[in-house]
């Protein structure tokens, strides 16, 4: 994070909720978030981390909460989305390679604002 806030020290572009939901957010403005297309939790409110989630913490007792809550278990439970399967679909580390980066690929297209650009080789 420090090497990103240097480097665009003079560049400001909030990030739209969807890839960076603060949890106050629900409780503050929640005309503004729409629960459904989140895609980035950021967990920083107290009790609000998934795998120490009560309920019972201040604020924490929301519907909305509870529905982050087991998402998060859901996304963490599920075994599709284990990288386990990569090295059964490359025939060689160029491909593997590939492959790994196709998720993150896709998500900076969606996102929409940011570019993928190949970097020189430095050898």
């Amino acid at each position: 994070q420090d090497f990103l806030n240097m480097f665009f020290r003079e560049q400001y572009k909030p990030i739209p909720l969807v890839y960076n939901l603060v949890l106050a957010m629900l409780w503050r403005h929640p005309e503004n978030v729409q629960l459904e297309k989140v895609k980035v939790v950021h967990y920083c409110a107290a009790g609000s981390k998934p795998w120490r989630f009560t309920g019972k913490e201040e604020n924490m007792d929301r519907e909305d909460i509870k529905i982050l809550a087991r998402n998060w278990w859901d996304i963490y439970n599920d075994e599709s989305l284990d990288f386990k399967g990569l090295p059964a679909l490359a025939a060689d580390a160029d491909e593997l390679e590939a492959a790994a980066k196709k998720p993150l690929r896709a998500a900076l297209a969606e996102a929409g604002t940011v570019k993928y650009v190949t970097a020189p080789s430095a050898a």
